[in-house]
């Protein structure tokens, strides 16, 4: 289908306008997530952010695509913003997505940037650690 032509802003930019107009479509999600993963080495780090966003927004699960997010945004996780920081780790948070090496490497950029973070994104961040049971001292001292 027309989905199968979508870029990697395509699809982040028609799940998040779903969750603008609160339309959680199940079907939509999953094929969203099918035509994601086969390209998600294109994604960059607002994309990853926004497509895991909405995933948490409208509470679909979806592990295959959370596994494939993980493991394209450790490696280009200093490219991330506090926001996409964020929205990343709270989406994993919401949908108990264990990713202990994501964390981790989220921890190690954040502390660096932690200035430019909000008191929400600060909020946000430390409480998706806490709900994953994934201490990490050093991102909580920096806090």
């Amino acid at each position: 289908g027309i989905v199968d032509t979508f870029n990697s802003q395509d699809i982040a930019t028609v799940l998040n306008a779903c969750v603008k107009m609160d339309h959680g479509h199940p079907e939509l999600f999953d094929e969203m997530a099918s035509a994601a993963i086969p390209i998600i080495d294109s994604f960059n780090a607002q994309d990853i952010a926004n497509t895991v966003n909405a995933f948490g927004k409208m509470d679909f699960r979806h592990p295959e695509l959370f596994d494939a997010v993980a493991k394209v945004a450790i490696p280009i996780i200093d490219d991330f913003n506090s926001q996409e920081i964020t929205n990343t780790v709270n989406a994993f948070g919401k949908m108990d997505h264990r990713h202990p090496e994501l964390f981790d490497a989220v921890a190690m950029a954040a502390i660096p940037i932690i200035g430019n973070f909000n008191s929400q994104e600060i909020a946000n961040t430390v409480n998706s650690f806490a709900k994953m049971d994934h201490g990490n001292p050093e991102l909580f001292d920096a806090v």
